[in-house]
């Protein structure tokens, strides 16, 4: 399936922030990317803020465009608030709580290890990264996995304690989700609301 596989830092930039993993040229240019970035800037319309914080969600848990719009439509009609039932969606993703695990350094490598079978769910092998985990189901690498050098050194520099909704067994080299987290508890600053009205229109 198509994925972006562009420059990383070019999309940070373009967002002011590390979407795509941390940036060094982030911290030392403070303005878009590309031939105008420090030009003047005209202001931006609301659709095309809307649109943005799109875009900003889609390449932080990277996922298409179909799969987001599928994911919307959940949301929109599951009973809650829809801007919430979004982010829970996109959090229950199997190689994004791969990535909140620990067990991968990037949301991609992540992705790469579901694929490549060396992820469990519940005891059985799920080599698709949209898999949508349920409350109380135990994500866990593969015994002939867990010597890869990939999965130690991104666990040697985790701390799993990090996000509440997911609880580790070091010894077991696996991971429990616990329940869908809440909006304050996700680090990335998303502004559901704008998507929600971009969808809206």
């Amino acid at each position: 399936m198509a994925r972006y596989t562009g420059p990383k830092v070019k999309i940070s930039r373009r967002f002011g922030e590390p979407v795509l993993g941390t940036g060094k040229a982030l911290q030392r240019k403070n303005y878009p990317p590309g031939q105008h970035g420090k030009g003047k800037r005209r202001k931006k319309s609301e659709y095309a803020i809307q649109l943005a914080e799109k875009q900003k969600a889609k390449y932080t848990y990277g996922v298409l465009e179909r799969q987001f719009a599928n994911l919307f439509n959940k949301a929109l009609h599951k009973e809650g608030i829809t801007g919430e039932n979004l982010l829970k969606f996109l959090e229950a993703r199997l190689d994004n709580a791969v990535y909140r695990l620990g067990i991968a350094p990037t949301r991609r490598g992540a992705r790469q290890l579901v694929s490549h079978k060396h992820i469990m769910v519940n005891g059985e092998v799920v080599n698709i990264p949209s898999y949508s985990l349920k409350p109380g189901d135990i994500v866990s690498v593969r015994e002939k996995s867990k010597s890869l050098e990939v999965v130690v050194n991104s666990l040697a520099g985790h701390n799993a304690r990090a996000y509440g909704w997911l609880e580790w067994d070091a010894t077991q080299l696996a991971g429990k989700f616990i329940a869908y987290p809440t909006l304050d508890q996700i680090p990335e600053k998303i502004e559901v609301q704008r998507i929600v009205e971009l969808y809206s229109k």
